[in-house]
């Protein structure tokens, strides 16, 4: 399991350039099945544009694109080359135009869409998914304070937290933080309190 970076939900912005208005939109898609399915979503949205222009970047290295229309390599292209410099996967974007009845040359919409995708892009809220370990700890009502504040220093994820005879929580680590994390609980608990390893997953993290 690689760690990579991805968007947490679907996100879209818009700009116009010359009375064209090019709309950005994101998504994340774990498979081709959901990138296309996404796309079919937007072209019916926007069935009266244009282009619905389109890349996305899959972590088992599958990656597409489409010009839908445009001359060749000025659009799918351009909002490739943003996905991939973002340092995103399991993500497409489709840029949708809808033409405002003036030419901007090849370079104007190499420029115009790699801008949309961007802002669609910038306009989502990213997370990391990495590899990760779920533990649990018990512990008497005194502790819960000290092992609460220190959480704050890692990267994790509070699951639950029950409140019984005693306090159990379960945390989700970032994978890289467990050990620091058990030395500083040994040493703050006086190894009173034991973490006990539930499962090795792939966490989600936000950025």
């Amino acid at each position: 399991m690689k760690e990579y970076v991805t968007v947490a939900q679907k996100a879209q912005d818009d700009f116009f350039e010359r009375k064209s208005q090019f709309i950005g939109a994101i998504a994340p898609a774990s498979t081709e099945e959901e990138a296309l399915a996404f796309l079919s979503e937007v072209r019916a949205k926007h069935r009266d544009a244009r282009h619905n222009c389109f890349a996305y970047v899959l972590k088992n290295g599958v990656k597409r694109c489409s010009d839908d229309g445009e001359p060749q390599g000025t659009a799918g292209v351009p909002i490739l080359e943003v996905v991939e410099r973002e340092g995103i996967t399991d993500v497409i974007v489709v840029v949708t135009r809808y033409f405002g009845g003036i030419l901007l040359g090849a370079g104007g919409l190499v420029r115009a869409y790699a801008h949309a995708a961007k802002l669609a892009v910038d306009a989502a809220q990213r997370k990391v998914m990495s590899p990760a370990v779920l533990l649990r700890l018990k512990m008497d009502y005194n502790q819960y304070g000290k092992i609460n504040n220190i959480l704050s220093k890692y990267t994790a994820v509070l699951q639950n937290t029950e409140f019984t005879d005693m306090v159990t929580m379960g945390i989700l680590f970032i994978e890289r933080d467990v050990e620091a994390f058990r030395a500083e609980l040994t040493e703050l608990t006086a190894a009173t309190v034991v973490p006990e390893e539930v499962e090795r997953c792939m966490g989600e993290f936000p950025l």
